[in-house]
């Protein structure tokens, strides 16, 4: 997955791009788990392909509580009654994963031609800038649970030279502050460090919150002692356990 940000005239959003490609179901399902509502693309000139199903059904079992849809490549599309084919299937589909389908916003662009600074039909900015509108007005504002212990899931662990290890993640709560003491819990035994820095998007700041993709370099902890799975909290605040009771979903290679 990939982290990008921009801006809309009422918010900032870090936006998580999931590749569509049946092979990395793996970091879908990571990227997923992190998103306050997601933007379904879809082909207008194919229609649903089976990773679409797929990708709608992992939002639904990871809790993604909101998605718009952007049929893409509209451009290629001269038959109007073919739009709305497309279009029909993908909230037939949304629907089967116990999404509103029929209340699901839906706008027809073309990316390409945004791209290239060009709107016929106003497929091109004009469709974007919808696009981007409807994510301000049809996805509520998430409440971040600020006041509780700091809490972040590891999705990745770097090491950047001269500096030390980096861990990367969404904080799920709380506030991770400069010099923090922390501890980093779970798959082996929880050990102990201190935050000495926090980045988002190439931004060093003085703290991360609730709902942000930050990078918290760690004190004294090497590259090897950390790992995807573990969690980044608050000393004392989290137990690990050994047995848990779960719902599994298996998804087969087909």
């Amino acid at each position: 997955t990939a982290h990008v940000e921009y801006n809309s005239n009422i918010r900032h959003y870090a936006h998580v791009d999931c590749p569509g490609h049946a092979d990395y179901v793996k970091n879908m399902i990571t990227g997923a788990a992190q998103m306050d509502g997601a933007i379904l693309v879809c082909s207008a000139a194919d229609g649903p392909m089976p990773q679409t199903r797929e990708h709608i059904l992992l939002s639904r079992q990871v809790g993604v509580p909101y998605i718009v849809v952007f049929l893409n490549k509209a451009d290629l599309v001269d038959d109007a009654e073919l739009l709305e084919l497309v279009e029909m299937e993908v909230r037939d589909l949304l629907s089967t994963y116990d999404f509103p389908g029929d209340d699901t916003p839906i706008i027809i662009g073309s990316a390409r031609m945004a791209l290239e600074g060009k709107d016929d039909n106003e497929m091109g900015t004009t469709a974007v800038k919808k696009l981007v509108e409807t994510l301000d007005s049809y996805i509520p504002e998430p409440e971040r649970a600020i006041d509780k212990p700091f809490l972040m899931p590891i999705e990745d662990v770097f090491s950047i030279s001269g500096r030390g290890t980096v861990v990367t993640g969404r904080i799920e709560r709380g506030i991770v502050r400069v010099q923090d003491a922390l501890e980093i819990v779970g798959l082996r035994d929880t050990t102990t460090t201190t935050c000495t820095g926090v980045e988002m998007f190439r931004k060093l700041l003085d703290e991360g919150r609730a709902g942000e993709n930050c990078g918290v370099l760690l004190r004294g902890t090497k590259r090897d002692d950390v790992e995807r799975g573990q969690v980044l909290v608050k000393p004392g605040s989290v137990k690990p356990h050994t047995k848990f009771t779960a719902e599994v979903y298996v998804l087969s290679k087909e």
